[in-house]
């Protein structure tokens, strides 16, 4: 297709944004990028369709096809919401739990969601504010909900945002669900979109939901003596202006921690994340306020978490005294072999653990294991692949489930110690 055609097409798709079916406001943008002699970002904007993929919705905000909107969002929604009625069609009542980050629009996203469930007779729970994404899982197996959905573009940069979807399971959507969903919400037209809902089917979350998420957590410790020998130690904490702030410092100190040294300019709430060009928390740039606080008070442990609170950046002195930045692989190496040594101690190792991990993960993984006698499994990042290979294998229906059960455990695993999923053990 040649740039004229290119652009004839996009003008077409753009003057569809004109009509009724969208608010003012959007028409107004969508007029301003029509008349713009350089038609560059009315490409962009018009392009393509932003695609409804198994890891949900993922681009840069502003009016069009290929942006994150009211319009793109809601299409995502009310797809989800038809399939979650043929899915679980024999319940008196569907529900589904609602969460979002610090992002500009990921309020208003969450909100409008919130309606279109209920507008298709789906009850809402909604955060009342930002929450992490670990405790958005969370509510939805304490509240026994069908789905759940969270806004959030993770670490990409301010001008993204991305809806995620999970299922009843509290883990991310997988096969044969992620498919079939991408179906129905190829199908929907803008017109299809129920905007308004009851506000009897939409719910409030807050500090209830809190309590309950880090009572939870406070169960994950290993060594609870280790804890209170080590109190004191100086931890540098910083959300990067997300969710983290809600929880993480909580979190610590219901462990038995005592001495959280926060960055008050990175504690501010922000969607413009206005010290960090990318708030990504493995990034040294991101690390910075944080390393040169860790310097000046001579602090034993740095960490840092993204917007939605589900990766951590970890900064630790070396040898030579110097803070440095320890990667996924580093701190899951750390995870596992601390892990084994407190389960060995407390002689809770029956011979039957297994080690998890993907192949992408470092190798030196699968050594501490066969060193302490753990059986060792690896397994690709596409869930669904691999339990279609067990499926295919000759192997007893019970060994299928038992891997179905295996899969689960450890994604709850990973959000409750809000370790990457790229990075699981």
């Amino acid at each position: 297709m040649d740039n004229q055609q290119l652009l004839k097409e996009v003008r077409t798709k753009a003057q569809e944004w004109l009509s009724d079916t969208y608010d003012m406001q959007t028409r107004k943008e969508v007029q301003k990028l029509l008349d713009n002699e350089d038609p560059t970002e009315l490409i962009d904007s018009f392009y393509r369709s932003l695609e409804f993929g198994t890891g949900g919705l993922r681009g840069i905000m502003g009016v069009g096809t290929n942006r994150m909107n009211i319009y793109t969002v809601g299409a995502a929604t009310q797809g989800l919401s038809n399939y979650l009625k043929k899915n679980f069609a024999c319940l008196p009542q569907i529900s589904v739990a609602i969460g979002h980050d610090c992002r500009n629009n990921s309020r208003l996203f969450a909100e409008s969601s919130a309606n279109i469930f209920a507008a298709n007779g789906i009850k809402a729970y909604l955060f009342e504010d930002l929450r992490p994404t670990p405790e958005l899982s969370f509510a939805i197996r304490e509240l026994g909900c069908q789905s759940g959905i969270i806004l959030t573009a993770s670490h990409n940069p301010k001008e993204y945002n991305g809806y995620k979807a999970y299922w009843d399971d509290g883990s991310q959507i997988v096969g044969p669900h992620d498919e079939n969903i991408v179906e129905e919400v190829a199908k929907i037209k803008p017109e299809d979109i129920k905007f308004e809902g009851p506000d009897d089917l939409i719910e409030i979350m807050g500090e209830e939901m809190d309590n309950k998420f880090l009572a939870e957590v406070k169960k994950v410790s290993i060594s609870p003596k280790v804890v209170a020998r080590h109190k004191d130690i100086k931890i540098i904490y910083t959300p990067i202006h997300g969710t983290g702030v809600k929880l993480i410092p909580a979190a610590l100190r219901a462990f038995g921690f005592t001495n959280i040294i926060n960055i008050p300019d990175q504690d501010v709430v922000s969607g413009e994340f206005p010290t960090v060009v990318s708030p990504n928390p493995e990034e040294k740039a991101a690390m910075k306020m944080a390393m040169e606080k860790a310097a000046e008070i001579d602090a034993d442990v740095a960490l840092a978490s993204d917007p939605d609170a589900d990766r951590i950046g970890v900064v630790v002195k070396n040898d030579k005294g110097e803070y440095i930045i320890i990667n996924g692989n580093q701190t899951a190496l750390l995870f596992i072999y601390y892990i084994i040594t407190k389960m060995k101690e407390a002689g809770s190792l029956k011979g039957n653990e297994y080690v998890v991990k993907t192949i992408v993960t470092t190798e030196l993984i699968a050594k501490i294991a066969r060193k302490t006698k753990l059986n060792i499994s690896m397994f690709t990042q596409d869930l669904n692949l691999l339990l279609k290979l067990f499926a295919n294998s000759r192997v007893k229906r019970n060994t299928l489930e038992v891997a179905k059960r295996v899969l689960v455990l450890c994604r709850q695993i990973l959000y409750a110690t809000k370790t990457p999923f790229r990075h699981a053990l």
